[in-house]
C-alpha cells in the first residue's frame, strides 16, 4: 500500500508532522504568541512627559540599553551615570529612557516574531514537499515490487530527494529551538532594564 508506506515515512520526518499542525500554523514556538510588551506589565514608575526622541541623551542611552550588544551587566553603571548627570530632572529623564528602551525592544521583537512566522510558513511548505517526496518513494517502491521496469529509476530519484528535503526540514526544525528563544530573551531584557531604571528613581 503506497499511502501507508508514505505515512510511515512521514512519521519519521518530524514529531511536529506526526502530531498534526499547531493551533497557529504561523507560530511554531512552544510559548504563546503575544502582542507588544505592555508598559504596565513591567513599569511602576511615573508617566512619561514628552517624547523620548526629543531628549538626545535619553534617546542615546535608550538605544544603547535596548541593543543586545550591550550586556545587561553593564546597564546598571550606564543608568547610574545618566541619573547622576540628570540632576533635578532625574525621574523625568529616566522615565524617557524607559519609554525609549521599551519602544525599541518592542520594535525589534515585532521584527523577530514576523521572521519566525515567515520561517514557519517556509517549514510548512517544506513539510508539504517532504510528504510529496514520501508519496513518490512509496509509489516507486510498490511499482518495483510489482515488476515495473521503470520503477528502479523512479525509486532511485525519489529516495535522494526525500532524504535531502528531510535533512533540510530537520536542520531547520532544530534551529527553530534557538530562534524561538529570541522573543523570550527580549521580554526578559525589557523587564530587567525596567527594574534597573526604577531602582534609580
Amino acid at each position: 500500500m503506497p499511502r501507508l508506506s508514505a505515512l510511515l515515512l512521514l512519521a519519521l520526518v518530524s514529531p511536529a508532522l506526526a502530531g498534526g499542525p499547531p493551533a497557529d500554523e504561523d507560530w511554531p514556538c512552544p510559548q504563546r504568541r503575544t502582542g507588544a510588551i505592555s508598559r504596565a506589565a513591567i513599569w511602576a514608575g511615573p508617566e512619561a512627559q514628552g517624547r523620548w526622541e526629543d531628549d538626545d541623551a535619553a534617546a542615546a542611552l535608550a538605544r544603547k540599553l535596548a541593543s543586545r550588544r550591550t550586556p545587561i551587566d553593564e546597564a546598571g553603571g550606564l543608568i547610574a551615570a545618566f541619573a547622576n548627570q540628570a540632576g533635578a530632572d532625574k525621574d523625568k529623564r529616566l522615565t524617557l529612557v524607559f519609554e525609549g528602551t521599551l519602544d525599541l525592544i518592542n520594535s525589534e521583537r515585532a521584527k523577530v516574531m514576523a521572521s519566525i512566522a515567515r520561517y514557519a510558513r517556509g517549514q510548512k511548505a517544506l513539510a508539504a514537499r517532504v510528504r510529496d517526496d514520501a508519496d513518490k518513494a512509496a509509489d516507486a517502491q510498490e511499482a518495483k515490487g510489482q515488476g515495473d521496469i521503470t520503477a528502479p529509476e523512479a525509486l532511485e530519484k525519489a529516495h535522494p530527494e526525500l532524504k535531502w528535503d528531510k535533512r533540510i526540514f530537520d536542520d531547520r526544525a532544530q534551529a527553530l529551538t534557538y530562534v524561538c528563544e529570541s522573543p523570550v530573551l527580549l521580554e526578559k531584557r525589557a523587564f530587567a532594564l525596567a527594574r534597573a531604571l526604577q531602582e534609580k528613581l
